[in-house]
């Protein structure tokens, strides 16, 4: 492929060469159906310069623009646009009115100081709004698709035209965009995504994926997710193929039209997070199944969040008869801070899965169960890309660690980012780690893994995992086996973490589907988690708490915030419909006094129990097995 300096070099190169060719195409969902919108490399280009022209009126080279948009070809033009005019672009979502995404977007316009807002007319004068409400009233809005008669953009500084515009002065090392984290174990922080950076992961997606401009991309996820951007929307320009999109809202609400969209559109990669998969499961039924021909998907990829052997094994035997191979379900491992992809699996080979003793990983050590006893399932996230230098490294003192060895994964190369916009010490500590040998410039991934015959294998994330009598417990572990107690339970999802009480504490909080559940219903249901993880993990469950639906918080890319969801059990901030807590944990929350969560956007808060039905801990199945009071938390697994 063509050596290029930047990624705008290589945008105007494919404008060029493919001209009219779809560069992208957007599946509107209406009341009618999917309305398809497509987007031409020669219309792409159009637009951006236009828009750059504006930009650069507004002297938005080298400063970070926010990208508030809808899904569709509008933010595609947005971002090229701010390539073109050197600008530093900022995917986020649209604030909306409360909640953790309305929290999310006014931290990242504080944190980027950005004084520019791109947008769409329909969705500008409640930008605008938003911006007054945070006091940031001298920011400028621009709606990027108002145009005159002429074809030019207009906005308060006159009429530009696409003919008007000049390259910018950008270089390897300039910043392409900023990536902000999603936050699932702490404040959400912008990643310094270089044209470099950019250049060298899309190589290495396309050597992971094998990918070549005879692919075609389909996708739900957001733009603003990295996922979603790099490999699903960016990938395909450097491939000089196309992408298809539909909204995530419409993916949830009928699952089914993102199969009949690789179906119809012939798509041959894309995928999402393990929930994606467990989501069409439960809700594509066996008429849409019949319709579907999903024969071209040659990988459906898995990241972002853990990938469990169980839903893998399960899609594939249920999608089978639509053509879906087994080989191409694909789990692999990456993170924003390194642009996107480090691991995947191997193209046209089935995943690798290991059976491994849980006693042994929590003793970081990966080793087969004794004869007759049970194992954690591990899937494979497939060799290192050749682009990174990849450790296993012990998080306490920096050495590193052989195979076989569970650590924290740190890397270093090309694809690893500049550092976290404007936070200099959190950069210095993650992006220049040293190892105990003094090799330096190391990037601290916060994530346990363990290497085997060339393959990863991520078990966890550092921060999250609870430390109980000397043992790793991954909270992933026990939410999986909650949910398998009673189909209730197995349809939503749930959160492990510990408080620390008399003693460290674990507390389990579990959304529960039961229109019609009384009491003994939820205290049964509580009783059984109880019994479960008494007997699976020996460690007592003193606390549960039921909680309705949808309620339960995760970031853009499905990933449980514990973190969360932690805080929130501690103020208060928690309305459960059903809970059993251990006195001490009663004790320790009736004295925080903190005042409940006023931000829940599903209109969910309560002050703690006032729809609860309470549960008594003593006597229960769980009760009276030992607890050290030591804890070490930890997030998701990350695409």
């Amino acid at each position: 492929m063509t050596e290029y300096r930047t990624f705008t070099e290589l945008i105007l190169d494919r404008a060029q060469t493919l001209g009219e060719a779809d560069a992208h195409i957007f599946l509107r969902d209406t009341v009618a159906g999917p309305v398809e919108e497509r987007l031409s490399y020669a219309g792409l280009d159009a637009a951006a310069r236009t828009l750059a022209v504006r930009l650069r009126a507004h002297g938005a080279q080298g400063q970070p623009v926010l990208l508030l948009y809808p899904q569709g070809s509008e933010f595609l033009k947005a971002f090229t646009g701010c390539l073109y005019a050197g600008a530093i672009a900022v995917p986020a979502p649209l604030p909306g009115d409360r909640g953790e995404r309305l929290k999310r977007v006014s931290g990242i316009i504080k944190d980027t100081g950005a004084r520019l807002v791109l947008t769409d007319e329909a969705n500008a004068a409640e930008v605008s709004l938003w911006l007054a409400m945070e006091t940031r009233a001298e920011v400028v809005v621009l709606a990027s698709d108002v145009i005159g008669a002429d074809g030019r953009g207009q906005d308060a500084v006159g009429e530009a035209a696409a003919d008007d515009w000049q390259p910018p002065a950008t270089g390897p090392d300039d910043l392409a965009f900023l990536q902000y984290t999603s936050g699932s174990t702490s404040r959400p922080r912008g990643v310094m995504v270089s044209h470099r950076n950019l250049l060298a992961n899309e190589a290495a997606i396309g050597r992971a994926l094998g990918t070549s401009p005879a692919d075609r991309f389909g996708s739900w996820l957001p733009h603003y997710h990295d996922m979603g951007l790099i490999a699903h929307l960016l990938h395909p320009l450097w491939l000089g193929s196309t992408s298809v999109q539909m909204s995530a809202t419409a993916f949830v609400k009928r699952p089914v039209h993102w199969l009949r969209m690789i179906s119809e559109y012939g798509v041959t990669v894309g995928g999402g997070p393990n929930f994606c998969y467990d989501l069409c499961l439960r809700r594509v039924t066996d008429a849409q199944l019949a319709e579907l021909d999903l024969s071209s998907w040659r990988l459906a990829l898995n990241g972002a969040e853990p990938v469990r052997a169980d839903t893998l094994d399960a899609f594939t035997a249920r999608f089978a008869a639509a053509g879906l191979r087994a080989e191409g379900m694909y789990p692999a491992y990456g993170l924003a801070e390194a642009t996107l992809i480090v691991s995947g699996a191997v193209p046209g080979r089935p995943y690798r899965r290991r059976t491994a003793d849980p006693a042994g990983l929590e003793h970081d050590e990966l080793r087969a169960p004794a004869p007759g006893e049970a194992g954690r399932t591990l899937v494979s996230s497939g060799p290192v890309d050749q682009d990174f230098d990849l450790r296993i490294v012990d998080p306490v003192d920096g050495r590193p660690l052989p195979d076989g060895r569970v650590g924290e994964i740190w890397l270093r190369g090309g694809s690893v980012a500049q550092g976290y916009w404007r936070r200099p010490a959190d950069t210095a500590h993650t992006f220049h780690a040293v190892l105990a040998g003094g090799d330096s410039g190391f990037l601290r991934t916060g994530d346990l893994g363990v290497v085997e015959d060339g393959e990863l294998y991520v078990t966890g994330r550092l921060k999250e995992v609870i430390i109980l009598n000397g043992r790793n417990i991954y909270p992933q572990d026990v939410e999986w086996a909650v949910r398998e107690v009673s189909p209730a339970l197995g349809a939503g999802h749930g959160a492990v973490f510990t408080v620390d009480a008399d003693r460290e504490q674990l507390v389990i909080v579990q959304e529960v589907r039961a229109p019609h559940a009384d009491w003994d219903r939820l205290q049964a249901l509580a009783c059984r988690v109880q019994a479960l993880v008494g007997r699976d993990f020996d460690v007592p469950a003193g606390n549960v708490v039921l909680i309705r639906p949808g309620t339960l918080r995760r970031t853009t890319s499905g990933k449980i915030q514990r973190t969360l969801m932690r805080r929130l059990f501690l103020e208060g901030g928690l309305s459960s419909l059903y809970e059993v807590l251990d006195p001490a944990v009663r004790e320790l929350l009736s004295a925080s006094g903190g005042p409940g969560a006023d931000d829940d956007p599903y209109g969910a808060h309560a002050p703690r129990g006032s729809e609860a039905l309470r549960g008594d801990p003593s006597g229960t199945p769980a009760a009276g097995l030992p607890a050290a009071p030591a804890v070490r938390r930890t997030g998701d697994l990350r695409w």
